[in-house]
Protein backbone atom coordinates (compact mmCIF):
# COMPACT_ATOMS: atom_id res chain seq x y z
CA UNK A 1 0.00 0.00 0.00
CA UNK A 2 1.24 3.73 -0.89
CA UNK A 3 1.38 5.24 2.74
CA UNK A 4 -1.39 7.91 2.52
CA UNK A 5 -0.49 11.64 2.23
CA UNK A 6 -2.41 14.47 3.32
CA UNK A 7 -2.25 18.37 2.18
CA UNK A 8 -0.95 20.76 4.63
CA UNK A 9 -3.96 22.38 4.87
CA UNK A 10 -6.27 19.06 6.50
CA UNK A 11 -9.19 20.90 5.71
CA UNK A 12 -8.21 20.71 1.87
CA UNK A 13 -8.31 17.89 -0.51
CA UNK A 14 -5.38 16.71 -1.69
CA UNK A 15 -4.28 16.43 -5.39
CA UNK A 16 -4.44 13.74 -7.41
CA UNK A 17 -2.18 10.44 -7.81
CA UNK A 18 -3.16 7.74 -9.33
CA UNK A 19 -1.23 5.29 -7.48
CA UNK A 20 -3.94 6.33 -3.93
CA UNK A 21 -6.55 6.35 -6.34
CA UNK A 22 -6.77 10.22 -5.68
CA UNK A 23 -8.18 12.58 -7.64
CA UNK A 24 -9.02 16.75 -6.58
CA UNK A 25 -12.69 15.92 -6.68
CA UNK A 26 -12.55 13.54 -3.70
CA UNK A 27 -11.35 13.64 -0.58
CA UNK A 28 -7.97 12.42 1.08
CA UNK A 29 -8.83 8.45 0.98
CA UNK A 30 -7.23 5.10 0.77
CA UNK A 31 -9.65 1.98 -0.29
CA UNK A 32 -9.61 -1.18 -2.06
CA UNK A 33 -11.73 0.19 -5.12
CA UNK A 34 -13.65 3.19 -5.67
CA UNK A 35 -16.01 1.06 -7.98
CA UNK A 36 -17.96 -0.13 -5.10
CA UNK A 37 -19.33 2.47 -4.04
CA UNK A 38 -22.75 2.10 -5.78
CA UNK A 39 -23.68 -1.19 -3.96
CA UNK A 40 -21.91 0.33 -0.28
CA UNK A 41 -24.72 3.03 -0.98
CA UNK A 42 -27.65 0.55 -1.53
CA UNK A 43 -26.66 -1.16 1.70
CA UNK A 44 -25.99 2.07 3.83
CA UNK A 45 -29.16 2.88 2.90
CA UNK A 46 -31.03 -0.37 3.94
CA UNK A 47 -29.56 0.34 7.35
CA UNK A 48 -30.93 3.71 7.86
CA UNK A 49 -34.18 2.59 7.21
CA UNK A 50 -33.51 0.47 10.97
CA UNK A 51 -31.66 4.13 12.68
CA UNK A 52 -34.82 6.40 12.96
CA UNK A 53 -33.14 7.66 16.23
CA UNK A 54 -29.96 8.79 14.25
CA UNK A 55 -32.10 9.93 11.70
CA UNK A 56 -34.10 12.43 13.63
CA UNK A 57 -30.40 13.76 14.97
CA UNK A 58 -28.96 13.93 11.49
CA UNK A 59 -32.19 16.29 10.46
CA UNK A 60 -31.77 18.35 13.86
CA UNK A 61 -28.00 18.67 13.28
CA UNK A 62 -28.98 20.20 9.28
CA UNK A 63 -30.51 22.84 11.30
CA UNK A 64 -28.40 23.36 13.97
CA UNK A 65 -24.76 22.73 12.64
CA UNK A 66 -23.53 21.94 16.44
CA UNK A 67 -20.44 20.63 14.77
CA UNK A 68 -19.83 23.67 12.28
CA UNK A 69 -15.98 23.76 11.98
CA UNK A 70 -14.78 21.04 13.78
CA UNK A 71 -12.68 18.58 13.13
CA UNK A 72 -13.27 14.94 14.28
CA UNK A 73 -11.00 11.97 14.16
CA UNK A 74 -12.61 8.60 14.39
CA UNK A 75 -11.09 5.03 14.03
CA UNK A 76 -14.17 2.84 14.04
CA UNK A 77 -15.44 -0.42 12.29
CA UNK A 78 -16.13 0.33 9.01
CA UNK A 79 -19.94 -0.78 8.31
CA UNK A 80 -22.98 0.48 6.99
CA UNK A 81 -24.41 1.67 10.70
CA UNK A 82 -20.92 3.70 11.27
CA UNK A 83 -21.97 5.00 7.73
CA UNK A 84 -25.04 6.69 8.98
CA UNK A 85 -23.18 7.80 11.77
CA UNK A 86 -20.39 9.95 9.63
CA UNK A 87 -23.10 10.58 7.61
CA UNK A 88 -24.91 12.36 10.80
CA UNK A 89 -21.72 14.24 12.03
CA UNK A 90 -21.25 15.64 8.60
CA UNK A 91 -24.62 17.00 8.75
CA UNK A 92 -23.83 18.97 12.02
CA UNK A 93 -21.11 20.54 10.33
CA UNK A 94 -17.83 18.61 11.07
CA UNK A 95 -15.25 18.01 8.89
CA UNK A 96 -14.85 13.91 9.19
CA UNK A 97 -11.70 11.89 8.64
CA UNK A 98 -12.64 8.32 9.23
CA UNK A 99 -10.06 5.35 9.84
CA UNK A 100 -10.96 1.20 10.62
CA UNK A 101 -10.41 0.27 14.19
CA UNK A 102 -10.21 -3.12 13.08
CA UNK A 103 -8.20 -5.13 10.03
CA UNK A 104 -11.53 -7.49 9.17
CA UNK A 105 -14.34 -5.85 10.15
CA UNK A 106 -14.07 -3.17 6.73
CA UNK A 107 -17.00 -3.14 4.66
CA UNK A 108 -14.81 -2.36 0.95
CA UNK A 109 -18.27 -1.06 -0.53
CA UNK A 110 -18.65 0.99 2.50
CA UNK A 111 -15.16 2.44 2.68
CA UNK A 112 -15.75 3.68 -1.23
CA UNK A 113 -19.43 4.70 -0.40
CA UNK A 114 -18.20 7.16 2.25
CA UNK A 115 -15.53 8.50 -0.19
CA UNK A 116 -17.26 8.61 -3.25
CA UNK A 117 -21.07 9.39 -2.31
CA UNK A 118 -20.68 11.02 1.15
CA UNK A 119 -17.37 13.05 0.65
CA UNK A 120 -16.18 11.74 4.15
CA UNK A 121 -12.22 10.71 3.88
CA UNK A 122 -11.29 7.29 4.81
CA UNK A 123 -8.92 5.15 5.29
CA UNK A 124 -9.44 1.43 5.35
CA UNK A 125 -9.27 -1.66 3.75
CA UNK A 126 -10.23 -4.93 4.20
CA UNK A 127 -7.38 -7.57 5.57
CA UNK A 128 -5.05 -4.36 5.70
CA UNK A 129 -1.33 -5.41 7.05
CA UNK A 130 -0.17 -3.60 10.56
CA UNK A 131 2.15 -0.87 8.73
CA UNK A 132 -1.30 -0.11 6.72
CA UNK A 133 -3.27 -0.03 9.73
CA UNK A 134 -0.84 2.58 12.16
CA UNK A 135 -0.51 4.23 8.46
CA UNK A 136 -4.14 4.90 8.44
CA UNK A 137 -4.13 5.90 12.03
CA UNK A 138 -1.61 8.51 11.54
CA UNK A 139 -3.50 9.45 8.43
CA UNK A 140 -6.06 10.36 10.63
CA UNK A 141 -3.37 11.97 13.23
CA UNK A 142 -2.26 14.40 10.29
CA UNK A 143 -5.65 15.99 9.91
CA UNK A 144 -5.35 17.59 13.54
CA UNK A 145 -8.60 15.96 14.90
CA UNK A 146 -10.22 18.55 17.57
CA UNK A 147 -12.08 15.80 18.58
CA UNK A 148 -11.41 12.12 18.68
CA UNK A 149 -14.09 9.50 18.40
CA UNK A 150 -12.33 5.94 19.15
CA UNK A 151 -13.76 2.22 19.58
CA UNK A 152 -11.03 0.65 21.48
CA UNK A 153 -8.85 4.03 22.24
CA UNK A 154 -5.60 3.54 19.28
CA UNK A 155 -6.27 6.75 17.76
CA UNK A 156 -6.17 8.42 21.68
CA UNK A 157 -3.22 6.21 22.38
CA UNK A 158 -1.63 6.65 19.58
CA UNK A 159 -1.55 10.55 19.84
CA UNK A 160 -0.32 10.47 23.82
CA UNK A 161 2.68 7.79 22.98
CA UNK A 162 4.25 9.00 19.32
CA UNK A 163 2.68 12.85 18.85
CA UNK A 164 2.35 14.49 22.33
CA UNK A 165 2.51 18.22 21.00
CA UNK A 166 -0.88 17.44 19.14
CA UNK A 167 -2.71 16.34 22.67
CA UNK A 168 -2.88 19.79 23.39
CA UNK A 169 -5.26 20.62 20.11
CA UNK A 170 -8.03 18.22 20.42
CA UNK A 171 -10.90 19.46 23.10
CA UNK A 172 -12.47 16.32 23.79
CA UNK A 173 -13.03 12.28 22.26
CA UNK A 174 -16.04 9.76 23.03
CA UNK A 175 -14.84 6.09 23.54
CA UNK A 176 -17.58 3.47 21.68
CA UNK A 177 -16.38 -0.14 23.87
CA UNK A 178 -15.31 -1.56 26.78
CA UNK A 179 -11.90 -2.64 26.21
CA UNK A 180 -10.77 1.02 25.18
CA UNK A 181 -13.01 2.50 28.36
CA UNK A 182 -10.81 0.40 30.29
CA UNK A 183 -7.49 1.30 28.67
CA UNK A 184 -8.75 5.33 29.25
CA UNK A 185 -9.28 4.69 33.22
CA UNK A 186 -5.74 3.36 33.05
CA UNK A 187 -4.19 6.45 31.41
CA UNK A 188 -6.76 8.42 33.54
CA UNK A 189 -5.53 7.02 37.01
CA UNK A 190 -1.82 7.40 35.90
CA UNK A 191 -2.52 11.13 34.92
CA UNK A 192 -1.38 10.37 31.71
CA UNK A 193 -4.95 11.42 30.03
CA UNK A 194 -4.35 14.83 28.46
CA UNK A 195 -8.07 15.55 27.32
CA UNK A 196 -11.74 14.27 28.61
CA UNK A 197 -13.59 11.70 26.94
CA UNK A 198 -16.80 10.39 27.19
CA UNK A 199 -17.29 7.00 28.18
CA UNK A 200 -20.15 6.18 25.21
CA UNK A 201 -19.83 2.49 26.03
CA UNK A 202 -21.11 2.94 29.60
CA UNK A 203 -24.28 5.11 28.30
CA UNK A 204 -27.47 2.21 29.13
CA UNK A 205 -29.15 2.42 25.88
CA UNK A 206 -25.59 1.16 24.40
CA UNK A 207 -24.34 -1.57 26.93
CA UNK A 208 -27.85 -2.67 27.70
CA UNK A 209 -28.65 -3.16 24.40
CA UNK A 210 -26.03 -2.96 22.20
CA UNK A 211 -23.31 -5.08 24.38
CA UNK A 212 -26.48 -7.38 25.01
CA UNK A 213 -28.66 -8.05 21.77
CA UNK A 214 -26.28 -6.66 19.10
CA UNK A 215 -23.25 -8.86 20.17
CA UNK A 216 -25.12 -11.92 21.06
CA UNK A 217 -27.07 -11.99 18.20
CA UNK A 218 -24.24 -11.08 16.06
CA UNK A 219 -21.67 -13.51 17.56
CA UNK A 220 -23.89 -16.30 16.78
CA UNK A 221 -24.68 -15.17 12.97
CA UNK A 222 -20.50 -14.49 12.90
CA UNK A 223 -20.07 -18.40 14.06
CA UNK A 224 -22.47 -19.89 11.77
CA UNK A 225 -21.78 -18.26 8.40
CA UNK A 226 -17.53 -19.10 9.04
CA UNK A 227 -18.82 -22.42 10.45
CA UNK A 228 -22.08 -23.88 9.35
CA UNK A 229 -22.33 -26.00 12.48
CA UNK A 230 -25.59 -27.04 14.57
CA UNK A 231 -25.46 -25.65 17.64
CA UNK A 232 -28.11 -27.51 19.00
CA UNK A 233 -26.58 -30.04 21.67
CA UNK A 234 -22.95 -27.95 21.60
CA UNK A 235 -21.33 -27.72 24.63
CA UNK A 236 -20.24 -23.75 23.97
CA UNK A 237 -17.87 -21.83 26.49
CA UNK A 238 -18.40 -18.45 27.21
CA UNK A 239 -15.44 -16.55 28.80
CA UNK A 240 -16.69 -13.67 30.44
CA UNK A 241 -20.44 -12.55 31.73
CA UNK A 242 -20.63 -9.09 31.09
CA UNK A 243 -23.06 -7.61 29.17
CA UNK A 244 -21.56 -9.08 26.14
CA UNK A 245 -21.07 -12.45 27.93
CA UNK A 246 -24.37 -12.28 28.79
CA UNK A 247 -25.88 -11.69 25.40
CA UNK A 248 -23.48 -14.43 23.71
CA UNK A 249 -24.70 -17.11 26.30
CA UNK A 250 -28.47 -16.43 26.40
CA UNK A 251 -28.36 -16.46 22.66
CA UNK A 252 -26.38 -19.59 22.46
CA UNK A 253 -29.10 -21.47 24.31
CA UNK A 254 -31.69 -20.13 22.68
CA UNK A 255 -30.07 -22.20 19.99
CA UNK A 256 -30.13 -25.59 21.80
CA UNK A 257 -26.82 -25.28 23.15
CA UNK A 258 -25.40 -26.24 26.72
CA UNK A 259 -23.89 -23.35 28.14
CA UNK A 260 -20.96 -23.18 30.66
CA UNK A 261 -19.56 -20.00 31.82
CA UNK A 262 -16.01 -19.23 32.94
CA UNK A 263 -15.45 -15.50 35.27
CA UNK A 264 -13.01 -14.09 37.48
CA UNK A 265 -15.32 -12.16 38.99
CA UNK A 266 -17.31 -14.17 42.05
CA UNK A 267 -20.77 -11.81 41.30
CA UNK A 268 -20.44 -12.19 37.78
CA UNK A 269 -20.17 -15.58 38.22
CA UNK A 270 -23.23 -16.10 40.69
CA UNK A 271 -25.55 -14.10 38.59
CA UNK A 272 -24.67 -16.11 35.98
CA UNK A 273 -24.78 -19.67 37.90
CA UNK A 274 -28.60 -17.97 38.62
CA UNK A 275 -29.27 -17.51 35.02
CA UNK A 276 -28.67 -21.34 34.68
CA UNK A 277 -25.60 -21.59 33.38
CA UNK A 278 -23.32 -24.21 34.29
CA UNK A 279 -20.09 -21.81 36.13
CA UNK A 280 -16.44 -23.69 35.95
CA UNK A 281 -12.69 -22.37 35.69
CA UNK A 282 -11.67 -22.41 31.96
CA UNK A 283 -9.25 -25.65 32.64
CA UNK A 284 -12.53 -27.27 33.13
CA UNK A 285 -14.10 -26.46 30.53
CA UNK A 286 -11.36 -26.72 27.98
CA UNK A 287 -11.76 -30.94 28.74
CA UNK A 288 -15.74 -30.20 28.21
CA UNK A 289 -16.78 -27.88 25.36
CA UNK A 290 -16.98 -28.06 22.04
CA UNK A 291 -16.98 -24.14 20.97
CA UNK A 292 -15.29 -21.84 22.93
CA UNK A 293 -15.83 -18.01 22.87
CA UNK A 294 -14.10 -15.00 24.63
CA UNK A 295 -15.84 -12.45 25.73
CA UNK A 296 -13.93 -10.36 28.02
CA UNK A 297 -11.35 -7.93 26.88
CA UNK A 298 -8.13 -9.24 28.71
CA UNK A 299 -4.94 -10.87 27.44
CA UNK A 300 -4.54 -14.88 26.23
CA UNK A 301 -8.25 -16.04 28.19
CA UNK A 302 -7.36 -19.13 26.45
CA UNK A 303 -3.55 -20.43 26.40
CA UNK A 304 -1.17 -23.23 26.12
CA UNK A 305 -2.46 -25.02 29.14
CA UNK A 306 -6.27 -24.73 27.75
CA UNK A 307 -5.04 -25.83 24.20
CA UNK A 308 -3.42 -29.16 25.59
CA UNK A 309 -7.07 -30.28 27.00
CA UNK A 310 -9.34 -28.95 24.18
CA UNK A 311 -10.53 -32.02 21.93
CA UNK A 312 -10.35 -32.83 18.48
CA UNK A 313 -12.60 -30.66 16.43
CA UNK A 314 -12.76 -27.47 18.76
CA UNK A 315 -13.76 -24.11 17.59
CA UNK A 316 -12.55 -20.94 18.87
CA UNK A 317 -13.91 -17.44 18.46
CA UNK A 318 -13.34 -13.75 19.56
CA UNK A 319 -16.11 -11.39 20.32
CA UNK A 320 -13.91 -9.18 23.06
CA UNK A 321 -12.22 -6.33 21.25
CA UNK A 322 -8.51 -7.42 20.24
CA UNK A 323 -6.82 -10.50 19.05
CA UNK A 324 -4.86 -11.47 21.71
CA UNK A 325 -7.80 -12.88 23.67
CA UNK A 326 -6.89 -15.72 22.23
CA UNK A 327 -2.73 -16.60 22.71
CA UNK A 328 -2.20 -17.67 18.88
CA UNK A 329 1.41 -17.27 19.85
CA UNK A 330 1.15 -20.32 22.03
CA UNK A 331 -1.05 -22.17 19.39
CA UNK A 332 1.11 -21.69 17.08
CA UNK A 333 4.50 -22.95 18.22
CA UNK A 334 1.85 -25.79 19.63
CA UNK A 335 1.31 -26.60 15.95
CA UNK A 336 4.94 -26.72 15.00
CA UNK A 337 3.35 -25.30 11.88
CA UNK A 338 0.91 -27.21 10.88
CA UNK A 339 -1.69 -24.77 10.22
CA UNK A 340 -4.23 -24.50 6.63
CA UNK A 341 -7.36 -22.47 6.32
CA UNK A 342 -10.27 -25.37 5.90
CA UNK A 343 -12.88 -23.18 5.30
CA UNK A 344 -12.95 -19.22 4.60
CA UNK A 345 -12.08 -17.76 7.82
CA UNK A 346 -11.52 -20.89 9.47
CA UNK A 347 -7.83 -21.63 10.20
CA UNK A 348 -6.90 -25.51 11.32
CA UNK A 349 -4.11 -25.98 13.50
CA UNK A 350 -2.77 -29.38 14.17
CA UNK A 351 -1.89 -30.39 17.60
CA UNK A 352 -0.82 -33.86 19.28
CA UNK A 353 -3.29 -35.13 16.07
CA UNK A 354 -6.07 -32.71 17.83
CA UNK A 355 -7.46 -30.41 15.47
CA UNK A 356 -8.02 -27.02 16.62
CA UNK A 357 -9.85 -24.82 14.83
CA UNK A 358 -9.84 -20.42 15.34
CA UNK A 359 -12.15 -18.28 13.64
CA UNK A 360 -11.15 -15.26 11.79
CA UNK A 361 -7.79 -15.31 13.24
CA UNK A 362 -9.05 -14.63 16.47
CA UNK A 363 -10.71 -10.86 15.56
CA UNK A 364 -14.01 -10.23 16.37
CA UNK A 365 -15.99 -12.27 14.81
CA UNK A 366 -19.11 -10.94 14.82
CA UNK A 367 -17.98 -8.19 12.47
CA UNK A 368 -15.02 -10.27 10.55
CA UNK A 369 -17.48 -13.19 9.00
CA UNK A 370 -20.59 -11.33 9.55
CA UNK A 371 -21.44 -7.97 10.02
CA UNK A 372 -21.66 -6.84 13.15
CA UNK A 373 -24.74 -5.67 15.17
CA UNK A 374 -27.97 -4.94 13.89
CA UNK A 375 -28.19 -1.51 12.68
CA UNK A 376 -31.51 -1.37 14.95
CA UNK A 377 -29.58 -1.77 18.00
CA UNK A 378 -26.45 -0.01 16.98
CA UNK A 379 -29.20 3.43 16.32
CA UNK A 380 -28.94 3.56 19.76
CA UNK A 381 -25.31 3.24 20.07
CA UNK A 382 -24.20 5.86 17.44
CA UNK A 383 -26.95 8.00 18.66
CA UNK A 384 -24.96 8.20 21.82
CA UNK A 385 -22.10 9.73 19.78
CA UNK A 386 -23.72 11.84 17.91
CA UNK A 387 -25.30 13.39 21.41
CA UNK A 388 -21.71 13.12 22.69
CA UNK A 389 -19.78 14.90 19.91
CA UNK A 390 -22.23 17.38 20.74
CA UNK A 391 -22.06 17.85 24.38
CA UNK A 392 -18.36 17.93 24.13
CA UNK A 393 -18.27 20.22 21.61
CA UNK A 394 -20.42 22.85 23.75
CA UNK A 395 -19.34 22.06 27.25
CA UNK A 396 -15.37 20.45 26.83
CA UNK A 397 -14.14 23.59 28.67
CA UNK A 398 -16.23 22.87 31.71
CA UNK A 399 -14.45 18.72 31.77
CA UNK A 400 -11.38 18.00 33.42
CA UNK A 401 -8.86 15.63 31.42
CA UNK A 402 -11.00 12.46 32.79
CA UNK A 403 -13.34 9.67 31.34
CA UNK A 404 -17.12 10.91 32.10
CA UNK A 405 -20.33 9.14 31.62
CA UNK A 406 -22.55 10.29 29.13
CA UNK A 407 -25.09 12.59 30.23
CA UNK A 408 -28.26 10.63 32.10
CA UNK A 409 -30.18 13.18 30.04
CA UNK A 410 -28.50 12.22 26.73
CA UNK A 411 -29.30 8.82 27.65
CA UNK A 412 -32.90 9.16 28.27
CA UNK A 413 -33.22 11.54 25.11
CA UNK A 414 -31.93 8.14 23.14
CA UNK A 415 -34.94 6.09 24.78
CA UNK A 416 -37.46 8.18 24.56
CA UNK A 417 -36.49 9.05 20.30
CA UNK A 418 -36.42 5.38 20.13
CA UNK A 419 -39.92 4.63 21.62
CA UNK A 420 -40.92 7.63 19.51
CA UNK A 421 -39.50 6.10 16.48
CA UNK A 422 -41.70 2.72 17.03
CA UNK A 423 -44.78 4.45 18.14
CA UNK A 424 -44.57 2.96 21.86
CA UNK A 425 -45.88 5.36 24.22
CA UNK A 426 -45.23 4.94 28.19
CA UNK A 427 -47.03 6.56 30.98
CA UNK A 428 -45.80 9.63 32.49
CA UNK A 429 -46.45 10.00 36.13
CA UNK A 430 -49.30 11.99 37.98
CA UNK A 431 -48.51 14.86 40.08
CA UNK A 432 -49.30 13.35 43.41
CA UNK A 433 -46.44 10.19 42.72
CA UNK A 434 -44.32 12.73 41.36
CA UNK A 435 -44.63 14.64 44.70
CA UNK A 436 -44.43 11.02 46.54
CA UNK A 437 -41.31 9.87 44.92
CA UNK A 438 -39.59 12.89 46.10
CA UNK A 439 -40.69 13.15 49.30
CA UNK A 440 -39.27 11.73 52.35
CA UNK A 441 -42.43 12.66 54.93
CA UNK A 442 -44.41 9.99 53.52
CA UNK A 443 -44.56 6.17 54.19
CA UNK A 444 -46.36 3.62 55.82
Amino acid sequence: MTSPSIAADPMQPISGDAATGQTDSLPPHDVIDLGLASEGVRRIEWAEREMPVLRLIRERFEQERPLAGLRIGACLHVTTETANLMRTLKAGGADVTLCASNPLSTKDDVAAALVAEYGISTYARRGEDRDSYYAHLNAVADTHPQLTMDDGCDLVSLLHKERPEQVDEILAGTEETTTGVIRLKAMAADGALGFPVVAVNEAKTKHLFDNRYGTGQSTVDGILRATNILLAGRKVVVAGYGWVGRGIASRMRGMGAHVAVTEVEPIAAIEALMDGFSVMTGLEAAGWGDVFITATGNLHVFRREHFEKMRDGTIMANSGHFDDELDLIALREMSRGECREVRRDVEEYVVDGRRLHVIAQGRLVNLATAEGHPAAVMDMSFANQALSAEYVARNHETLEDSVFPVPEDIDREVARLKLQALGVRIDEMTEEQARYVKSWQEGT
